[in-house]
């Protein structure tokens, strides 16, 4: 059974995800202009907020291991501290794993939330607190929105080819 923002979100992130998997780490860590997110940051990002919002939607704590991906989701994106994740650590690999584990988070809610779940109180990324229901809205538009900077990015003539 399908939700009313899970086919929006497998458009969105199954484009998203063929623009970034099978980047080169070079690639994924290309950056348009000094101080922009690079590719793989935008990556780590989107997984970061899935993971995050799932968890408040659940009522869950974020799990010890994924704590630091769910810190994409505002550290050096909307803030100015520091991204969680230097450009040694964003490899193809670790893309590649936080959008499984990302993946397997929102699957677990995105096709059949609750009533609880879509009332539950969110603080979101940009700061406001919504409902669960505004949560999935923006999972389900987030990476289709980092998806076109993406392929902007690649666009760029001195986009590395390999």
């Amino acid at each position: 059974m399908a939700s009313d923002f899970s086919a929006s979100w497998e458009l969105s992130r199954g484009r998203f995800e063929q623009e970034v998997v099978g980047l080169s780490a070079e690639q994924l860590n290309y950056r348009l202009y000094p101080g922009s997110l690079s590719i793989g940051e935008m990556a780590l990002h989107v997984a970061g907020v899935e993971i995050w919002f799932i968890c408040q939607m659940k009522g869950d704590s974020v799990p010890d291991g994924l704590s630091r991906l769910t810190l994409c989701a505002t550290e050096g994106v909307v803030n100015d501290h520091p991204f969680p994740f230097n450009a040694g650590e964003i490899t193809p690999d670790a893309v590649a794993s936080a959008f499984r584990q990302a993946s397997e988070f929102t699957k677990s809610v995105i096709y059949e939330p609750t009533t609880e779940q879509l009332s539950r109180s969110v603080q979101s990324a940009l700061g406001p607190v919504i409902d669960g229901r505004g949560a999935l809205a923006r999972i389900a538009f987030h990476s289709g929105y980092h998806h076109g900077q993406v392929y902007q990015m690649k666009c760029a003539p001195d986009f590395p080819t390999s």
